[in-house]
């Protein structure tokens, strides 16, 4: 029996999305499933390519329901199962009084230091997802300047998490170079 892959998504949290950069993505895809086993596909939070690669993970999972989406997150972070979603979201919109759509996975993995993590928890989680990876799907502009909060990094998460994903030898398909 052949053990699956999986491949994790990390992404700057602002970017230009474009028909091309969903196909591009779709492609990909569809072909760590078909040519890789590529059965689980992790996901982080906060970004607007994370958001964008789990819509396009959703859609594909209707044509290959073997695939698991798999949620890694920070300890201010929560989680829905699919198997609970529907349910949550009735709640969620009869109490905000508006329709409400959340995002479902399958499994949730923790990493290590998730309870202890401070503000740099997005840090430790990423590499959590890198390592756990065997291939990393990044939108990673090296000239990208996230708005800052603090002066704390000199550094993206996103930029940091690429070095760090190069350094383990990680397959990576950076997106922003497509």
């Amino acid at each position: 029996m052949e053990i699956h892959k999986v491949c994790c998504f990390i992404g700057h949290r602002k970017i230009k999305i474009t028909d091309e950069l969903k196909c591009s993505i779709r492609r990909i895809v569809e072909m760590l499933i078909c040519e890789e086993n590529v059965l689980s596909f992790v996901f982080g939070s906060k970004s607007v390519f994370n958001d964008l690669c789990y819509q396009i993970v959703t859609a594909i999972k209707k044509e290959y329901p073997v695939i698991k989406r798999v949620c890694i997150t920070c300890k201010s972070e929560v989680c829905i199962m699919e198997n609970e979603r529907k349910n949550t979201e009735k709640i969620f919109s009869s109490v905000l009084k508006k329709e409400v759509h959340l995002q479902g996975f399958e499994e949730e993995w923790e990493f290590k230091n998730k309870y202890c993590a401070g503000k740099t928890s997005y840090i430790q989680r990423n590499r959590a997802m890198i390592d756990k990876s065997d291939f990393c799907i990044f939108y990673f502009d090296e000239n990208y300047v996230p708005e800052r909060n603090s002066k704390d990094f000199s550094q993206s998460g996103t930029a940091l998490a690429y070095k760090y994903a190069k350094q383990k030898k990680k397959h990576i398909i950076n997106m922003f170079e497509k």
